[in-house]
């Protein structure tokens, strides 16, 4: 066991919680000491719903261990049943209480509950966060889906219907679930396609019955729904779209798979957003061959891979995901493109991977966004785990061609951003962008500002039209880690995406040499080095 100060994933139970947050008129009885009953803080403040999660737990203390612990979670399920009458439980222990091993579902069954009662293996020390997700919403499919439900005929008294699907996969605290379901909805529509239901986020166990009268599923997260998709296609011969419709092309050839299942012809005339523009304009051109860092879960780390280099033109420099379930398809997307594959939930191991590869741009979690922030990187966040700044209050997916245009803007606006403060930190000694010379936009008519040290500037009053003299400041000789004033005002003007690279190899030279100070001329020295 490691200590750390963040993580990618919680233990199994969080991803129950993520699963019965985003139902309806399902409850989770959870058997828990005091100390683990946080899911308020996940949901309400991170995600900001509305109500709280239906998590009942029975926080035993640490002296009720050597009384029967058994009879609190009775107790509490008890009591939850009676307050919240949901249609299901679902029912298990945490990480510290399946150490005691009191057996939830056999209590439960024991009880005479009004309700199917739903139990959940999580194996808290070997699994984690969206295994148990996975696993719960496995569960409940394969326990409250009615196995004599049948798709409506083909043909009725109005005609023929319309083909039906099923999106799953979706969860309180997922990145952008709740776009996402809405775009495909509306894509789905536009092709003739309606939905049967969405689960696991917005369903209720009346619902889930309710699975097998679909045509056919619509896995949008794999993470999630793969496990319940394969058992419903055992179960109902339903067949499962597979292809995850982020970027343009993956877009397209979802488009392509849903209406072979369906039997539909692909429409010519979907309006396919902006992104395949953007990608062909004059605009995009100078970002051209950029180098990115990829991490996040397998799933949208792929995906990212993919619309990084085959849709915006960026080199893949590192590729990498946190949930190992999904190992292989980010091990074979990192050989595709030429890179070592960093399978992980080490965010100590992901930073030093990210300096290593010196990119342009880091596409990540909230993790590599802190860490993106430390290394002085751009940043766009593709993957739970996410913080609150995540879930924006406007229409944002991630998936569909709307969701095109989306990644198109949060992952070339960094780069844009970066140019721009580029730009102005090299014209920053400019008189024009001096601090003395006041605000350009006013003319000669403002007064120019002191200076930092909040004497005097040193020059007269601006002139409209005429240049203003800043007065010359005097040699530094201060040295830091090595370096003189001089030589660590010279490297501040390097592009700070390349800046550490250009550090080290500067620190790597004068090492070599027995080079002690290193000035400005070293710098210099070291740059056409490494140029030959």
């Amino acid at each position: 066991m490691q200590l750390t100060v963040w993580t990618y994933e919680g233990p199994p139970h969080v991803g129950a919680m993520r699963v019965a947050t985003g139902m309806r008129d399902l409850h989770y009885v959870l058997h828990a000491p005091q100390g683990d009953t946080y899911a308020d803080l996940l949901f309400t403040m991170i995600e900001r719903r509305d109500h709280r999660p239906p998590v009942t737990y029975t926080t035993f203390q640490a002296r009720d261990l050597g009384k029967d612990t058994a009879e609190l979670f009775k107790t509490a399920a008890r009591d939850a049943y009676e307050r919240f009458k949901p249609q299901a439980m679902i029912v298990g222990s945490s990480c510290t209480a399946e150490l005691i091993q009191d057996d939830p579902h056999g209590l439960s069954l024991t009880m005479g509950l009004g309700c199917p009662v739903i139990p959940l293996e999580l194996p808290s020390y070997s699994r984690k966060e969206n295994w148990g997700a996975s696993e719960t919403f496995y569960q409940i499919v394969r326990t409250l889906a009615d196995k004599a439900s049948t798709p409506l005929p083909a043909v009725g008294e109005h005609g023929p219907r319309r083909p039906r699907a099923n999106l799953l996969g979706p969860t309180a605290l997922g990145f952008r679930h709740r776009d996402d379901v809405a775009e495909i909805t509306r894509l789905l529509a536009d092709l003739g396609v309606d939905v049967n239901l969405v689960a696991p986020m917005g369903s209720s166990p009346a619902d889930i019955a309710r699975l097998g009268e679909a045509d056919f599923n619509i896995c949008l997260y794999p993470e999630i729904a793969a496990q319940a998709c394969s058992w419903l296609e055992r179960t109902f011969r339903q067949k499962t779209v597979k292809t995850v419709p982020i970027g343009l092309l993956a877009t397209r050839e979802f488009v392509a798979e849903v209406c072979a299942v369906a039997g539909l012809p692909v429409p010519a005339d979907l309006d396919q957003g902006r992104m395949g523009w953007w990608s062909r304009s004059i605009d995009s051109t100078y970002l051209t061959g950029k180098r990115v860092f990829i991490f996040g879960d397998g799933t949208h780390a792929v995906a990212a891979a993919r619309v990084a280099t085959e849709e915006l033109g960026f080199k893949v420099v590192g590729l990498g995901c946190y949930n190992r379930e999904f190992a292989r398809e980010v091990r074979a997307a990192a050989e595709k493109y030429g890179v070592e594959p960093l399978i992980s939930d080490d965010y100590l191991a992901v930073e030093e991977a990210i300096e290593a590869a010196a990119p342009e741009l880091v596409l990540g979690t909230q993790m590599e966004r802190h860490i993106a922030k430390r290394l002085r990187l751009p940043c766009a966040v593709i993957s739970a785990p996410v913080h609150v700044q995540d879930f924006p209050a406007r229409h944002s997916p991630q998936m569909g061609f709307e969701g095109a245009n989306v990644l198109f803007d949060t992952w070339v606006h960094p780069l844009v951003m970066g140019l721009e403060e580029h730009l102005l930190t090299m014209f920053r000694d400019d008189f024009e962008f001096s601090d003395a010379a006041g605000p350009s936009h006013l003319g000669g008519h403002a007064s120019p500002l002191p200076s930092p040290s909040g004497e005097g500037s040193g020059v007269g009053p601006a002139v409209q039209g005429a240049p203003v003299a800043v007065a010359e400041a005097p040699a530094v000789t201060t040295e830091e880690g090595g370096w003189t004033a001089e030589a660590l005002a010279e490297l501040g003007k390097i592009p700070f995406f390349v800046r550490g690279k250009a550090r080290r190899n500067t620190e790597k030279y004068a090492a070599e040499h027995g080079v002690t100070t290193i000035t400005r001329e070293t710098l210099y020295e070291a740059k056409s080095h490494y140029a030959r």
